[in-house]
């Protein structure tokens, strides 16, 4: 079985998590560029991040988070995945609450949090869900973009079995000038399948969490069942 994965993965651990006789191609289709921000006063401000380069462009940026819990005006860290929360600890913050998208984030936060107001720290083509919902429950949000995503849109020639997803932008980018047909499509969590489910008819296999463990572990039991 010949796989691509839409993105560059440690060789490693892809050995090691799908085995040696899988044969496995990994190439980038989107790239993403930091910008410049002139930091401003986070008083006040419960903040999300959505992505771990939301993160690392945050900090690059000079942003300074309030994490003393005791103090009045301490920033609330709200976030996406597991990769994302991970990239926080890495800069030493940790987060108020994680979940696994932005669907199940706005829905919490509508439930849970309406009073606080929000500033998303992101890229430029993140997922809509937050500016629709929360202002619609006329929840404070405001979206700063810290960092571009680029679609490069390659022309792939060779044939593969499988194709991996870890983003509705990677989506986007393979489809521009590649059929998505007669392949078993592996996604990332939900939202990437939505996007994937525009371009094409075929079984899409989204994995349970958002991470890259959970979808090394969904292909390795397609493969075994299938053999």
């Amino acid at each position: 079985m010949k796989i691509l994965f839409t993105k560059n993965i440690d060789p490693s651990v892809l050995s090691k998590e799908l085995g040696e006789d899988i044969l496995v191609d990994c190439i980038e289709v989107i790239k993403t560029i930091p910008i410049v921000v002139k930091p401003f006063d986070l008083k006040n401000y419960s903040l999300i991040f959505t992505s771990a380069k939301g993160v690392t462009s945050f900090f690059r940026n000079q942003f300074k988070p309030n994490e003393n819990f005791t103090a009045k005006n301490y920033n609330k860290i709200y976030c996406v995945g597991e990769k994302t929360k991970r990239e926080l600890r890495k800069h030493g913050f940790g987060t108020f609450k994680v979940l696994k998208n932005a669907e199940t984030l706005s829905a919490f936060i509508i439930g849970h949090c309406p009073h606080e107001r929000f500033v998303h720290f992101c890229g430029n083509l993140a997922i809509d869900v937050l500016d629709k919902d929360l202002p619609l429950q006329n929840i404070k949000y405001q979206k700063t973009t810290v960092y571009n995503t680029e679609e490069i849109n390659p022309l792939i020639t060779e044939k593969y079995h499988a194709i991996v997803f870890f983003s509705p932008s990677g989506v986007r980018s393979f489809a521009k000038q590649n059929s998505l047909n007669h392949m078993k499509l592996f996604s990332i969590g939900e939202t990437t399948s939505n996007e994937l489910k525009k371009y094409t008819q075929e079984r899409i296999f989204t994995s349970e969490g958002n991470n890259l463990i959970s979808i090394l572990e969904m292909i390795r039991r397609e493969i075994n069942n299938n053999r």
